[in-house]
């Protein structure tokens, strides 16, 4: 399995902390392997690359809205379980990946240890887990 990134999500409140009822979640996949710069072809990869075979970039992102739109659902309806399962089942980066962040103490590091309860990432630390949330800014 290819440890290289695919895709990504961005999700950014409208407002200030807990206050802010409004998210903006974007989300972007890399379809071929023109879709981003070649300097980042050891850590980026793409749908073709991956299948070894073209994709139809039109009924992708009708499957992707339509499986959006489920787990908008599943939000609505209180089923946070079912999102959560869905996600732990299929990141497999949440387990086993080594990864750095910044903090207001400096960089820190450790390895991927799941996805919490209330979908915190979980981090190991040397002996310790750390839960990874970002917060709103």
């Amino acid at each position: 399995m290819s440890r290289r990134k695919l895709g990504g999500i961005l999700a950014e409140s409208s407002g200030t902390g807990a206050s802010s009822d409004t998210v903006v979640v974007g989300y972007g996949i890399n379809v071929r392997s023109t879709a981003f710069p070649p300097e980042l072809g050891d850590r980026a990869t793409s749908l073709e690359t991956e299948l070894g075979r073209p994709v139809d970039r039109h009924q992708l992102l009708a499957e992707t809205l339509a499986a959006v739109s489920r787990r908008y659902e599943d939000l609505l309806a209180g089923r946070f379980d079912a999102i959560l399962d869905a996600w732990r089942r299929l990141a497999p980066g949440a387990i086993g990946a080594r990864v750095a962040w910044s903090t207001t103490g400096g960089e820190a590091n450790g390895v991927t240890a799941g996805i919490d309860d209330v979908g915190a990432l979980l981090v190991r630390i040397d002996s310790r887990v750390e839960r990874i949330v970002v917060l709103a800014r």
